[in-house]
């Protein structure tokens, strides 16, 4: 079976089950769950149970498909996404964001937890990513009849929305929200970074270190779907001072920073 018909027989499977023309899309990453009690539900689905779906390995990723209203707008949250260091294809990681778009959503909006690699940056604080550096090895888009779906050598020259980004930016500042902005590094992981490889990090320009969301937005670009992205700063990546990481603490740290980032969505989807 063709992935197309792979993507067709998932989007039938929840269309049966509620999920009828979402507007905005959302991909929450570690630690990033409490969104959902914003949501008015009407379906959730585990991510087992949907056809062709992959289902997520990591304790603290939930593995569910929300679907529901928030701020008006019709919602389908991806409460845990899915990796490269689980053992899954860049295809597995993508997967749900195609659905999602024969779903029917116009937008896409991405978390996730990161380390700042800018020094400037402190944990407990957002950036939003204006650029990124793709160090996972692989594009999602490297297969044979991609340019079936789309067109195959898609520009990245601005691979974040605009005027998605104007407005956090400007919601941010409202509310007063540290929002910085930034180029966000993806690794393949789950090891953490050495000393050596945190100072090549800020060497070829990044600011904040991460292991998701950019397969996610690489498609979303095929799709022609807009999308913003932020990433919740849980450790300051010194390598000078560098501490041995605890898991606990970065999940510590997303949860304290997590209500400024349900405003920044929530604001942002009223508007869209």
């Amino acid at each position: 079976m063709s992935i197309t018909k792979y993507i067709e027989e998932a989007a039938a499977y929840l269309k049966q089950r509620g999920f009828e023309n979402p507007e905005v899309g959302i991909i929450l990453g570690t630690g990033l769950g409490k969104i959902v009690e914003n949501i008015a539900i009407e379906s959730e689905i585990s991510y087992n149970h949907i056809p062709n779906f992959p289902t997520a390995t990591v304790e603290f990723h939930k593995g569910k498909l929300i679907y529901g209203t928030l701020e008006g707008k019709k919602v389908v949250v991806m409460q845990g996404r899915f990796h490269v260091y689980e053992g899954y294809s860049l295809r597995d990681i993508t997967f749900p964001v195609r659905v999602m778009h024969l779903l029917g959503i116009k937008h896409l909006l991405v978390s996730n937890a990161s380390g700042a690699i800018n020094l400037k940056y402190k944990k407990g604080e957002i950036m939003l990513i204006d650029d990124h550096i793709n160090l996972q090895g692989d594009s999602p888009l490297a297969f044979r009849g991609v340019e079936k779906m789309g067109e195959r050598f898609v520009d990245m020259s601005a691979p974040y929305n605009t005027e998605m980004n104007k407005k956090l930016e400007q919601i941010a500042s409202e509310k007063n929200i540290t929002l910085h902005k930034g180029v966000y590094a993806s690794v393949v992981g789950p090891q953490l970074e050495t000393r050596a490889e945190y100072r090549y990090l800020k060497i070829i320009g990044a600011d904040a270190v991460g292991m998701s969301t950019v397969p996610e937005v690489i498609v979303a670009n095929h799709l022609g779907l807009p999308v913003s992205a932020v990433s919740i700063l849980t450790d300051e990546c010194d390598p000078d001072k560098l501490q041995p990481v605890n898991i606990e603490e970065i999940i510590a740290m997303a949860a304290k920073a997590e209500p400024d980032m349900i405003t920044l969505f929530t604001h942002l989807i009223k508007q869209l």
